[in-house]
Parts: C-alpha cells; structure tokens; sequence
C-alpha cells in the first residue's frame, strides 16, 4: 500500500467501520493533543480507551486508563498511536499479540514506521501513517471547514445534530 497518500474512501471506511479506538499516549494534560484527539473521538461516539502506564488506574475524560493493550477489556478495533516513531515496533508487537487482532493500527502526524506498518498489513491489519482521525473525520464530513479550514469537500448535506458536536453523519449512530 502507499502511505504517502490516502484515498479518501480509505479513511472513511476506516471511520465508519470502528467502535472502539485505544489511544497509545494518551495524556491527561488538556493541552496535549493526544488529549484533545481522545475527547474528540469521544464526542463524536467512539468507545476510547487511553493507554498510558504511567497514568494506569486512573481516568482521563471518564475512561479508565489502560497500562498496556493486552489490560483494555474488550475487543479493540484502531489503535491510534501517539508516539514517537522509534517506538512503533513493539506497540505493533503487542497489538498483534491481541485477540481478536484490531482491524487497524493508526499512527499520528509526524508518526511513520513503515517495517511496522508491514508487519501488520501482513497479518490483514489496515494501517495508517502520519495522519490524525480528528483531523480526517473533520475534514471528510466538512466539519473542518466550520473553522476556516479548506477541506476540499463540497457537500449539500444538512448538518444532523446530534449530541456533543454537530456532525455531518460520517458516523452512523
């Protein structure tokens, strides 16, 4: 696959198709993207589970963090990975130590580690490099143009309110 640059139904396939999302990184300081990224996806429906050893036990935005992958109690779908490159290789290890394996490993902006990426697409794992879900689920429904942001999507959908944040459906809930 080529992970310099997406089709757009890539993305939203991978959107729509996943309920539970664990965030490796995970922070409970509200200025840490992985922050803002988690209460995000959060709002917009998805079952997040933050993954953060040094921060296990305790809850960031009401969910109970998680010390490991193998620690989080039901079946994960993404892993959305907010770490430094140099440490994607064990994190993959140990999501394709889980069963059942998740549909796909996402890793953040600036995050590439394309022997890892490999490694899962060889076991059937959708893989995603150096993007952020909340930054594409706001660009495919346009929500990001609601900030000034070009999305490049033109769309005569009315907006469906919902609770939390307004969306344009790209998450049937």
């Amino acid at each position: 696959m080529n992970h310099d640059a997406y089709e757009n139904s890539y993305i939203s396939g991978i959107l729509n198709s996943v309920k539970t999302i664990a965030i490796v990184g995970a922070s409970a300081n509200d200025v840490r993207p992985s922050f803002f990224v988690t209460k995000y996806l959060i709002d917009k429906g998805y079952d997040v589970y933050p993954i953060n050893p040094g921060h296990a036990g305790k809850e960031i935005l009401g969910r109970m963090t998680y010390a490991r992958l193998a620690d989080v109690p039901v079946p994960i779908d993404m892993v959305d990975i907010f770490r430094a490159s140099n440490a994607v290789p064990p994190i993959v290890d140990e999501a394709l130590a889980l069963s059942p394996l998740p549909k796909v490993i996402w890793m953040q902006l600036t995050v590439r580690h394309d022997e890892a990426a490999a490694k899962a697409e060889a076991h059937g794992i959708k893989v995603v490099m150096n993007r952020c879900p909340k930054i594409e689920y706001g660009r495919l429904s346009g929500e990001i143009a609601w900030n000034g942001v070009n999305s490049g999507t033109i769309s005569s959908k009315k907006p469906i309110m919902r609770q939390g944040f307004q969306s344009f459906g790209i998450r049937q809930k």
